[in-house]
């Protein structure tokens, strides 16, 4: 009897070391309210903007980049904060609460300075509290289930987008397309995540940090102080990721482009145009889990690849699609590249960064992106005002073969390199 304790013991150690931890479930589930609350708003916006309020598609593609430059830029500043403070909680709560009075704005807005202000507290909402939410979960996950635990995150968050989409067009269907009912409804869910961030999400007591003290000291350590020379020590290979980073987002413009193809090229009608969310977020949601966890036991760089390459794919069928069925299988590669890149990306940032600088870290990874959304958001605007949404693809589809060409460049390849990193910054 005593001989098969031990191993049934070790067995189950295994299995709980195994398993994902209850607090980045929990941060999964908040994320699947706010984002079904964010598609009923966004996938209805640019129609609404176009239809309803008369903007044109360079005004809304302009919108769409500055709004998202705005949440990236928030997402440095609140990223850097953090590591600062060492507290992620407030900071989320802070960007929530902005995200919730958004909804009743847009709800009564009906002119394009209304929506713009509902759009940009949105987005600077979600940015102040997303990069506090990443490096909270990198200090919750374990290092060897760090690629799963960001695409369990990201796999919950794009269901609910997913939701959003199926919720959105019932409502349209039984309102008659109020869009304003749509946007007040949407502030039910919103409201339901910041009470889980609230009573539910739980920071560790103790971050990981360079200048923590004894244990056994009565001293408390010191808030890690906000300095430009810490950006040289997120090392090489993070500054070079942020290269393919910058050039893989501007490559991938604001998905209001993919409604207004569909709506404005191939006839689908207002009602349904939550569809394009619904199938986009779907082949997200479906992919992020399954290929990050699949990261965590072999090289992310060739994932990162792969995500790139398969945004290539998806813009040349976006271009030449002769009809909606074989357009929407272009939307359908649209989810399933960011569903690998972007857990992908922010899997390898936390690998390859040292602890106390996550935040920071993250901070700037979104910073660039923002940069490359400003770019992409308004050239892909302008290009689709003069030659048509299908040429904004192609344009795509060039930027994107350079940034995997970067990618395969520098990607370390080296097993012992990558273990040496994940081991120096675990």
């Amino acid at each position: 009897m005593p001989s098969n304790t031990a191993p049934n013991q070790n067995s189950l150690d295994e299995k709980k070391n195994d398993a994902i931890p209850f607090g980045v479930w929990i941060i999964g589930w908040m994320m699947l309210l706010i984002n079904l609350s964010f598609v009923m708003m966004y996938s209805l916006s640019a129609v609404y903007l176009k239809t309803v309020v008369g903007v044109s598609t360079g005004w809304i593609g302009l919108l769409e980049g500055m709004v998202e430059a705005a949440s990236y830029a928030a997402k440095l500043l609140s990223g850097v904060v953090s590591d600062y403070l060492r507290k992620r909680k407030i900071i989320m709560f802070l960007g929530y609460v902005m995200m919730v009075l958004s909804r009743p704005i847009l709800a009564i807005s009906s002119s394009f300075g209304v929506v713009f202000l509902a759009r940009m507290m949105e987005r600077v909402g979600n940015g102040v509290q997303a990069t506090p939410r990443d490096a909270l979960v990198g200090d919750i996950a374990p290092s060897h289930r760090r690629g799963a635990c960001f695409g369990l995150k990201r796999s919950l968050g794009t269901a609910g987008s997913f939701l959003g989409g199926i919720v959105a067009m019932f409502i349209m269907y039984l309102t008659a397309n109020d869009f304003q009912m749509v946007f007040w409804i949407a502030t039910v869910p919103a409201v339901l995540a910041l009470l889980i961030l609230i009573l539910g999400v739980k920071e560790p007591k103790h971050h990981e940090h360079p200048l923590k003290l004894d244990p056994t000291s009565e001293v408390k350590p010191t808030r890690q102080p906000i300095k430009f020379s810490d950006l040289p020590k997120l090392g090489k290979n993070y500054w070079m990721l942020m290269i393919v980073v910058f050039m893989f987002m501007l490559a991938r413009f604001s998905e209001t482009l993919l409604m207004l193809h569909a709506n404005q090229n191939f006839g689908l009608a207002e009602t349904y145009v939550p569809l394009i969310m619904m199938l986009y977020n779907a082949t997200y949601s479906l992919s992020s889990y399954p290929i990050a966890a699949m990261s965590d036991r072999m090289n992310r760089y060739v994932f990162l690849a792969f995500g790139i390459i398969v945004l290539v794919l998806s813009d040349i069928v976006l271009f030449t699609a002769p009809n909606l069925p074989i357009m929407l299988m272009g939307v359908a590669l649209w989810g399933l590249q960011i569903g690998i890149a972007q857990s992908i990306s922010v899997a390898l940032i936390i690998d390859i960064v040292p602890a106390h600088l996550r935040g920071t870290a993250l901070g700037f990874y979104y910073l660039i992106s923002a940069i490359a959304s400003v770019i992409a958001g308004a050239g892909a605007g302008s290009i689709a005002q003069v030659y048509g949404e299908g040429a904004s693809f192609f344009v795509s589809a060039l930027v994107a073969v350079s940034a995997v060409l970067i990618l395969l460049a520098f990607m370390p390849t080296s097993k012992r390199n990558r273990r040496k990193a994940k081991k120096e910054n675990a």
